[in-house]
């Protein structure tokens, strides 16, 4: 039993003593975002592509809806293998704007492909800063304070947000 709560013990102090020889640092990468030109410069290009695509697709989605009111009002008049017919046709064309959709903005579409082209390279960049600054300074975790809601506060002295933005020249 003495054994037993001398290696508890033990494990707490070591436990206890190694966190206070950890360093840590935080980023607020929205505010290193938004101080990068380039970053701001691709959202918009990425912002008007998104615009112009979603347009093309609304487009044809007014298509369908006028095939189908069309269809709904034609209801009354049409023989069986013309009802089928429009039914089929309204169904390709729905079927083709989801394509449609998938071609430009689906997990390997063209949104995605601009995204990796314009801002990843933007982030590879701040990552690479944050881990030199890391290995310099010797910090252990480095967190994101814009995307870690569970801190509640933190002290402006550990936020090398600055740091990491004068490294990437800004």
């Amino acid at each position: 039993m003495k054994k037993t709560l001398f290696f508890i013990g033990l494990f707490m102090a070591l436990t206890i003593g190694s966190s206070f020889a950890q360093k840590y640092a935080l980023i607020d990468m929205e505010y290193i975002l938004e101080k990068i030109p380039a970053y701001e410069s691709a959202n918009k290009q990425m912002e008007a592509l998104s615009q112009q695509w979603q347009g093309e697709v609304d487009k044809e989605v007014e298509i369908v809806n006028a095939m189908y009111k069309k269809y709904q009002a034609d209801l009354a008049f049409l023989a069986g293998n013309e009802k089928t017919k429009r039914e089929n046709e309204i169904v390709a064309k729905e079927n083709a704007i989801e394509v449609l959709r998938n071609q430009y903005f689906g997990p390997q579409g063209e949104l995605f492909k601009q995204q990796e082209m314009l801002i990843k390279p933007i982030q590879d960049n701040i990552y690479e800063a944050v881990k030199d600054i890391s290995i310099e300074n010797g910090y252990s975790i480095v967190v994101d304070r814009a995307s870690a809601t569970s801190i509640i506060f933190a002290s402006p002295g550990i936020d090398i947000s600055d740091l990491v933005l004068s490294r990437l020249g800004y």
